[in-house]
């Protein structure tokens, strides 16, 4: 049984931003020499996620219509009057799609639909630096022995 932890820092674009981890992922499972196991990947903070989607124009928009009809960016909230941030509709996105993602790993390879990929939201209202924490647990790939 191995485990592997890292974080990278990634620069999202505020509001509504989706970041497509997927490939760099990919690239992580192959650099520590994953075999068979399970991959985390979570995002400290309580104004982003992480989730899996279609990453395409169309579902992303879908996305960010979707998350506008369930926490509207214009309602004010108790988080707001509080803090005065404007940013309560940020937490209650970012709570509802969740801030870690595990994925199946088998041969090293990220067991992802045909059209699935693994992404960031960025929920809050400005521009972030986001550390990902990436953890996987299992087994090396045993062509490494």
């Amino acid at each position: 049984m191995v485990v592997h932890t890292e974080r990278i820092e990634v620069q999202t674009q505020g509001h509504g931003h989706t970041l497509d981890l997927t490939q760099e992922s990919a690239l992580w499972l192959n650099r520590i020499k994953a075999g068979d196991g399970q991959m985390t990947v979570f995002v400290p903070g309580s104004t982003a996620a992480m989730t899996t989607i279609e990453y395409e124009p169309g579902a992303l928009q879908d996305l960010e219509e979707a998350l506008e009809r369930l926490a509207p960016s214009d309602v004010e909230y108790h988080h707001d009057r509080r803090w005065g941030d404007g940013n309560g509709f940020s937490h209650l996105r970012a709570a509802v799609l969740g801030p870690s993602l595990t994925i199946p790993v088998t041969n090293g390879r990220l067991l992802l639909g045909t059209w699935q990929q693994l992404v960031l939201v960025e929920c809050d209202v400005r521009d972030r630096t986001r550390s990902i924490v990436m953890s996987f647990v299992g087994t090396a790939d045993p062509g490494d022995s």
